[in-house]
């Protein structure tokens, strides 16, 4: 079986940059440098204080009476990043943890999550400029055109690759002024003072933070800041308690579905199947018989109900039995697989990842190929869809949780045709949300209902309507083939990938003021890198090649926790064990004799190996091996599993695990372990498939997603390291289904193409 030679290149439209970001007019790099020079460079923090509070800066407040309140950018949702990042600022400002609060930020340019936007900076180029981004000073425009667009924005684990920095120094500009305000009051040099817990020495005299905040904010800084010593602060590497977990547990934490204002109702929502659908008709006498009831809402895609509670609403929606015209295509898995499969064979494929030359080594006897597909997976939050609003005097006041604040004004801005400086956003925060929180469709919604109805209305998805008009990981084919030599040694490999263009779907819908239905079919064609996130593949395989093939599947993808590494990486950490089949070696040493340029990695597999009891994944023994670099992070994972009276069970999961310096041993310990768990659900479910335009899965029983009781012990070590702190939160997710694969194939025999492991065959 010979492999295919390279793939045809997809010829993208170059004649004008369209994303308002780019409209310069020109040449592009000089157009962007020329528009660079001219915009406004400044900005000012926009904190709010009181008046026994001083601002230092965007990202920190004191008060008189010495609380320190760290002011976060980034949407907490579970993952830790309100102690975190304030953690960071508090080690190097030397403050008392028990002094320390947190507050999420407004919206402004300084809090622009610039190396999201570097990572993104594909996407967000017009289709044809994609080359760009490979250059550096490219690269350097994009981030920063974001940062003049107010790029705010939580996802792919940047919080604190992005901000890290930023909030040491932030400390450190605070801890010098106030030094220097103590030292002029003692008449000594500030550089002698000792900052520790909240209190500035100097020998036997001692000022507390709260006695010199509006001194401090009179003194000037040195240029550059002095940062401490490495390991100098006493924070960084504890485990601090959590900032947000006191008013979790004792119920006072505000969601926003927890947000009650005076003469506030409640509302329920229908929408209709995925595509160009609108709202045909409705019963409105039903819904009047239901007590509560008390008002409609049309969305021209959508009907709500309104009513005293929320329960009433829905009930009212189900009496009305609304009807919805969907015109062109239906989602349909059938018709998924069947694009999937065309775009993998026949379709025209952008190649991504090139090095040596795969075109002379595939002959009929040394290649091995293997197809394998996933289908879309849910989010399924524990929290859905929910947001607070109140509209009143030609403004909106809006509250809820989101990924992305800046396009959740915008969406409640356009619906209402009002700018968006009339909208007050509250940031909540989120119960869950694997980047869910990306889409902003309710702020929308809830602001044209809050209009109508003239008083403060809470809107709530029901789950099936959660999942059924989610924005779903994407599905995707995949065909792996690889040349090997006599000795067992891979010489080349060859990844095609066919997939729709989901992240540049979804920065459509972020930044370009589109639907889903829009933004699907701008994208028709067009490749995209994040389709193939992983696969850059960290083997010593000198001749590789990865190609994605574009496909049209009609129904909206986006952000999913870890992305296309979830599918890429069951791919192809499925493949390198079947490799090690068909050469007879088992698949430790495999994966080892082509570590050369991975060492790190590479001892994430020799330590999970020593701590599981690695067995070699010899036939029946139910062991299985799966390892991934991600973002900066390495992890390195062995499941074991077992076939017993009530079928096939995972036993255990252990991983080994470095992310580089920690900051918090207990955090980064709770997302590595929730995303082995994410993984263990995605392997099994939190998927689902398509029939008449809508998901057949529409309650989380639908998901298949294991239960407590279904959750096997899960190890986790962590390799100590004086690297840079990276982002970690979506790591634990991609090994985990491969490794699953691998040891119900040492199990039974059986080998697993496919995501969920127990899904339908396409």
């Amino acid at each position: 079986m010979a492999a295919d030679q390279d793939s045809e290149q997809v010829e993208h439209s170059t004649t004008g940059l369209n994303r308002r970001k780019f409209l310069i007019g020109g040449a592009a790099g000089a157009g962007l440098v020329v528009a660079w020079a001219i915009w406004p460079r400044s900005y000012e923090p926009n904190v709010a204080a009181t008046e026994n509070e001083q601002v230092f800066g965007a990202f920190l407040k004191i008060s008189e009476n010495g609380q320190v309140t760290v002011v976060v950018p980034q949407s907490e949702m579970g993952q830790g990043v309100y102690t975190v990042l304030p953690q960071i600022l508090a080690d190097e400002l030397g403050a008392d943890w028990r002094t320390v609060a947190v507050e999420p930020a407004p919206i402004n340019p300084l809090y622009n999550n610039g190396l999201l936007a570097e990572q993104w900076a594909e996407a967000l180029m017009p289709a044809g400029t994609g080359k760009l981004a490979e250059n550096a000073a490219a690269r350097w425009i994009t981030q920063n055109v974001a940062f003049r667009d107010r790029f705010m924005v939580t996802a792919d684990s940047t919080s604190i690759p992005a901000f890290a920095e930023s909030f040491r120094e932030a400390g450190a500009a605070a801890r010098v002024l106030l030094t220097k305000a103590a030292a002029a009051r003692w008449d000594v040099a500030w550089e002698i003072c000792t900052v520790e817990n909240g209190v500035i020495s100097n020998g036997d005299k001692k000022l507390r933070f709260g006695e010199l905040v509006r001194d401090a904010a009179e003194q000037s800084l040195p240029d550059p800041v002095p940062l401490r010593p490495a390991g100098d602060g006493k924070l960084i590497g504890q485990d601090v308690p959590r900032l947000d977990l006191p008013s979790k547990l004792d119920g006072s934490a505000n969601f926003a579905g927890d947000i009650r204002l005076p003469d506030m109702v409640f509302a329920a929502i229908r929408q209709g199947p995925i595509g160009e659908t609108r709202l045909k008709s409705f019963n409105r006498g039903g819904a009047n018989k239901i007590t509560g009831f008390i008002d409609v809402v049309q969305g021209g895609k959508w009907i709500a109900a309104v009513a005293t509670n929320w329960w009433a609403a829905n009930r009212a929606l189900d009496r009305m039995s609304p009807v919805f015209e969907t015109r062109g295509f239906m989602a349909d898995s059938d018709k998924i697989d069947t694009a999937l499969r065309e775009a993998l064979e026949d379709g025209p494929g952008i190649r991504f990842v090139s090095r040596g030359d795969t075109r002379q080594v595939f002959d009929e006897e040394n290649s091995y190929r293997a197809r394998y597909h996933a289908d879309a997976a849910l989010h399924a939050p524990i929290e859905t869809r929910t947001a607070t609003a109140e509209y009143k005097d030609g403004g909106l006041e809006l509250w809820m949780a989101t990924q992305a604040p800046i396009a959740a004004v915008q969406a409640a801005a356009r619906m209402l045709n009002i700018s968006q400086d009339r909208v007050t956003l509250y940031p909540m925060l989120s119960g869950g949300s694997f980047d869910r929180n990306l889409d902003n469709d309710i702020a929308g919604q809830v602001a044209k209902i809050a209009k109508q109805m003239g008083r403060p209305v809470q809107l709530v998805w029901s789950r099936a309507e959660d999942l059924m008009h989610d924005h779903y990981r994407a599905p995707s084919h995949a065909r792996f083939d690889a040349a090997m030599a006599k000795a067992g040694r891979v010489d080349a490999m060859q990844i095609k990938i066919a997939a729709p263009p989901s992240a540049r779907e979804q920065v459509r819908r972020l930044f370009d003021d589109m639907d889903y239905v829009e933004a699907m079919r701008s994208t028709i064609g067009e490749a995209d890198i994040k389709a193939v996130a992983g696969l850059d593949v960290p083997y010593d395989i000198p001749n590789l090649t990865v190609d994605h093939h574009s496909a049209f599947v009609g129904v909206p993808t986006g952000n999913w926790r870890s992305n296309a590494h979830s599918s890429n990486i069951f791919y192809l950490e499925s493949f390198i064990d079947e490799l090690a089949a068909e050469a007879g070696i088992e698949p430790l040493s495999f994966r080892m004799q082509m570590m050369n340029n991975a060492p790190r990695l590479a001892r994430c597999l020799t330590g999970v190996a020593a701590m599981a009891g690695w067995d070699g994944g010899l036939d029946g023994s139910g062991q299985g091996l799966a390892c991934h670099s991600m973002r900066g992070g390495h992890i390195a994972v062995i499941a074991s599993a077992s076939r017993g009276s009530t079928g096939l069970a995972v036993r255990r999961i252990s991983a080994t695990v470095d992310i580089g310096r920690i900051i918090h041993p207990d955090i980064a310990r709770q997302q590595i372990e929730g995303g082995i768990v994410f993984g263990l659900a995605m392997a099994l479910g939190s998927a689902t498939r398509f029939q008449d335009g809508l998901p057949t899965a529409k309650r989380l029983r639908d998901l298949s997603l294991p239960r407590l009781a279904e959750i096997p012990p899960v190890q986790i070590e962590f390799i100590k390291s004086d690297e840079e702190p990276v982002g970690y939160e979506e790591l634990g997710v991609p090994a985990v289904a491969p490794a699953v694969a691998n040891a119900l194939f040492s199990a039974t025999g059986t080998r697993f193409r496919q995501l969920p492991l127990f899904g339908e065959v396409s």
